[in-house]
């Protein structure tokens, strides 16, 4: 490999920069030694430079995202900073709309060696796949608050459905290919009560009828929120729409044993944006207390989607081998930060990947 790939970086607030320094370092360091390149492109957005300009994301940022080979994001927000309205400062949630990243892809997984929080818990391996640009979030910014009642509009849309449909049976059939599950899809919703969620899950039983060789089934959200904990097993990929996916897949960060191991990505037709599931913690800002394991896992799954993009599989590998790295950090109970039960800080338990990395190409 001797392409370079430009990559738009969202430093995030509060704890952003610090997991996203060590990322970028392993990230050229992989570059390095396996021939490619990386050119980062630090972009201004956040509750931060909102709070400086009156803007969150700048046109210009926007723009050169958009143009860029990938895009890396660290935490955004901070809950001290506000729109007028009460809202947070959310860059990430407007970059998925005006990119139209409609497919939150969630991996939900335990390191070998690594001991779960549920008592029961056996290997774990699946996907949850959230729409990210419709659902009850198309309501962003727009709805209505009297003295006595509020209302706020879910948005379901055939074209954004099969889009997303299609994606999900797609990421099953690779995942069967690789041997990591059945090519099994489970739509997540609540047909039996919405009308809105009976049209979803119509049209995810067309676009199953064109995937004879996979495996598709059915469960209520509250049905799947039961059994993601007494029965995880039975997963493989599941799709769902935005509110429910965006409270689904916390649930599958915590069967990791936290938001600091939950990696996530939003992709869209052209664009895809990778980042931690975790937020900006204010409160150990500054500090070098913050778990960079789930920028990091963002960053492999970057990698993973370039390769496959562009053809490159030699990429693929090494975002599973950087992938890999985590995992053994994770899995030997070593170089842990506080929210995993250890005390290493953020340098530490980065440069203990770098150290797996390394052993794994001696």
């Amino acid at each position: 490999m001797s392409e370079t790939y430009h990559i738009a970086v969202f430093e995030g607030d509060g704890i952003g920069p610090e997991v996203m320094a060590p990322t970028l370092d392993l990230l050229q360091r992989l570059g390095r030694s396996h021939g490619f390149a990386l050119a980062f492109e630090t972009l201004p957005a956040g509750a931060g430079h909102y709070a400086q300009t009156g803007e969150a994301l700048p046109a210009a940022s926007l723009e050169a995202a958009r143009v860029a080979d990938a895009i890396l994001l660290s935490a955004m927000g901070d809950p001290a900073v506000r729109y007028p309205d009460g809202t947070e400062i959310t860059p990430q949630i407007d970059l998925r709309i005006a990119m139209g990243l409609y497919a939150g892809v969630r991996p939900v997984m335990l390191a070998p060696g690594q001991a779960g929080p549920l008592r029961r818990q056996g290997p774990l391996d699946f996907v949850l796949i959230r729409e990210s640009t419709e659902g009850l979030f198309a309501s962003l910014g727009k709805g209505e608050v009297e003295a006595d009642a509020a209302r706020e509009t879910l948005v379901i849309t055939r074209a954004v459905s099969e889009k997303l449909f299609r994606f999900a049976f797609r990421l099953a059939a690779r995942r069967k290919a690789a041997g990591r599950g059945p090519g099994r899809v489970t739509c997540v919703d609540k047909a039996n009560v919405f009308r809105a969620f009976a049209f979803f899950r119509e049209i995810f039983d067309g676009e199953a009828a064109r995937h004879p060789d996979l495996i598709a089934d059915h469960a209520y959200v509250d049905a799947a929120a039961l059994w993601m904990v007494t029965q995880p097993q039975r997963f493989d990929v599941m799709v769902t729409e935005n509110m429910f996916g965006d409270i689904l897949s916390d649930l599958g960060a915590g069967l990791m044993g936290g938001l600091g191991l939950a990696p996530s990505a939003d992709i869209g037709d052209e664009n895809a944006v990778f980042q931690p599931c975790h937020g900006t913690a204010p409160d150990i800002a500054g500090k070098g207390l913050a778990n960079p394991h789930a920028m990091i896992l963002s960053a492999a799954m970057m990698l993973d989607w370039l390769g496959e993009e562009r053809g490159a599989p030699a990429l693929v590998a090494v975002g599973e081998q950087l992938r890999r790295a985590v995992q053994t950090v994770v899995g030997s109970g070593q170089a842990l930060t506080g929210d995993l039960g250890g005390s290493a800080r953020t340098d530490e338990a980065a440069a203990a990947v770098a150290d797996a990395l390394a052993a794994e190409t001696v």
